[in-house]
């Protein structure tokens, strides 16, 4: 009988980014996944499709679900021979019950290991400027519970942390913020110790309240926090003006989806989060080759006959390839033969086969495309465009006013999908997404589609290219439009929305 496995994996404070590379790893690997709300979005987009999801809640004291009752159900996956992921928000061992969580197995005899995570007591300070050491100022760092049992005083030896001198940091307490504050002055704290409430780090609803320990919970109070958030104390925190830098990046505070499908979407996301926006991943639209193949295998037999082959996607490229290769036939097939590319993206593909190409229109679009190559064309020549089965029709119809015999082969669709881990239509109705990137109308439809019901009217929409953008426009986007259709233009594009918006 096969056993399983469980890896406690700690998916880290919130930024994706933060997330290690071993948890990564052994998450790609997953077959059952037990998750609870604390884990953030970006980390939850990163489930292969193929994992089968149990979902266990936590947070504060409304749980979902016992934690006796998830110990139990890590054993009994395990026991079925499965390879789960137990993934926490933030690091499994800090207040995170992981050691409870192992006792069960370890009793049974199942195989585990331990991922560490990236933790909020270090990570969130420091997305604020502040460092929880500094040998100016403190020699140590303590991390408390803020957490208590309703209608229970603290077992906090309060007296015991102010005579430390070191910085506090104190999880799950801004609810008892008052207690604390009260607390650490009767255990002898100086009033005017610097203090700081640190809300959502590390995602775009990061917020930093500064003050000291007097007028914290006023400042609070007056200003207003959300959870999650934590509270630090300790002279450290008068540091935050000076070596704050999130704040200071171009899409701080700024929540981004990105629809792209997910092999296309990493290098969009990557950039936007180098530019400090909270990036949330859910591809709207998936390629998915067609199984039936035949007459691109007969234009391969024939590809001494086409004059031009006409590529308008990344996935074109790699499925026209791929099947290639399965024909027992390489690049040689195409000597003679002159290739377009719709755009950079397509071309960068393609070079990356060892193709150079010939003709790439100044605008990348299906349009352009037609126009650009209908004008080298002498009348008679025959032309090759493997592509999705639902293209831009216009495309053929240039061509062939110009002489062309056009060989338009679908050899991918498209076709919708949803997250079945973020409700986008709360993120969309809570004003939880402040700017969505398009990148071809099928993500446009794809993202509608998805959301059905939520009113998308107003959402702001970066898009490439102006097909993209009518299609937004249809749907009552307030719709911008990149100078090119460059995933660089488009980055720019959203760091120019949001200036704006900050001016108006």
């Amino acid at each position: 009988m096969k056993v399983g496995k469980v890896w406690l994996v700690g998916a880290g404070p919130g930024d994706a980014g933060l997330f290690t590379l071993k948890g990564l790893e052994v998450l790609k690997n997953a077959e059952v996944v037990v998750y609870d709300s604390l884990v953030g979005q970006g980390v939850l987009t990163k489930i292969p499709d193929t994992a089968r999801l149990i979902y266990v809640g936590k947070r504060a004291d409304k749980h979902t679900m016992p934690q006796e009752k998830i110990n139990e159900i890590l054993l009994a996956e395990a026991e079925k021979g499965c390879r789960v992921v137990r993934l926490k928000g933030g690091d499994p061992f800090l207040f995170g019950r992981g050691g409870e969580e192992l006792e069960l197995l370890a009793e049974h005899g199942i195989p585990y290991e331990v991922v560490p995570g990236v933790t909020s007591p270090l990570a969130v300070p420091a997305y604020n400027g502040i460092p929880v050491t500094h040998r100016d100022f403190c020699s140590s760092l303590h991390i408390i519970t803020g957490h208590r049992r309703a209608g229970q005083k603290y077992d906090i030896d309060f007296e015991a942390l102010v005579r430390t001198r070191g910085t506090l940091v104190f999880l799950m307490g801004v609810a008892a913020l008052p207690d604390i504050c009260q607390g650490l002055l009767d255990g002898g704290m100086d009033p005017k110790m610097p203090a700081a409430v640190l809300q959502k780090g590390t995602t775009a609803g990061q917020k930093r309240i500064v003050s000291d320990v007097e007028h914290l919970s006023g400042e609070v109070k007056r200003q207003g926090v959300e959870t999650p958030a934590i509270i630090v104390v300790g002279k450290v925190c008068a540091l935050a003006d000076t070596f704050a830098w999130y704040e200071k990046l171009p899409l701080e505070g700024w929540k981004v989806l990105v629809t792209r499908p997910k092999k296309r979407s990493s290098r969009t996301a990557e950039l936007l989060r180098e530019k400090g926006a909270e990036v949330l991943e859910l591809p709207s639209i998936k390629t998915v080759p067609l199984e039936d193949q035949s007459r691109l295998f007969e234009a391969f037999d024939r590809m001494d006959s086409y004059q031009w082959a006409v590529f308008t996607s990344p996935t074109g490229v790699e499925i026209f390839f791929e099947e290639m290769k399965k024909q027992k036939k390489d690049i040689r097939s195409l000597w003679g033969v002159k290739i377009a590319a719709i755009g950079q993206g397509t071309k960068n593909a393609l070079e990356s086969k060892g193709i150079l190409v010939d003709l790439v229109p100044e605008i990348y679009d299906g349009d352009s495309l037609a126009a650009a190559l209908g004008q080298s064309l002498q009348g008679g020549e025959h032309i090759l465009i493997p592509r999705a089965s639902k293209g831009n029709e216009n495309l053929v119809r240039i061509l062939e006013e110009h002489g062309a015999a056009v060989d338009d082969i679908p050899t991918y669709e498209t076709v919708y999908e949803y997250s079945p881990l973020i409700d986008l239509k709360k993120e969309l109705e809570s004003g939880g997404i402040d700017c969505a990137v398009f990148t071809s109308a099928s993500t446009v439809r794809g993202f509608v589609e998805s959301i059905k019901g939520a009113e998308c009217s107003g959402l702001t929409a970066a898009c490439i290219g102006k097909q993209t953008k009518a299609a937004a426009d249809s749907f009552g986007m307030e719709t911008y439009v990149s100078e090119k259709a460059t995933i660089d233009d488009l980055i720019a594009l959203v760091e120019k929305i949001k200036a704006q918006k900050e001016r108006e």
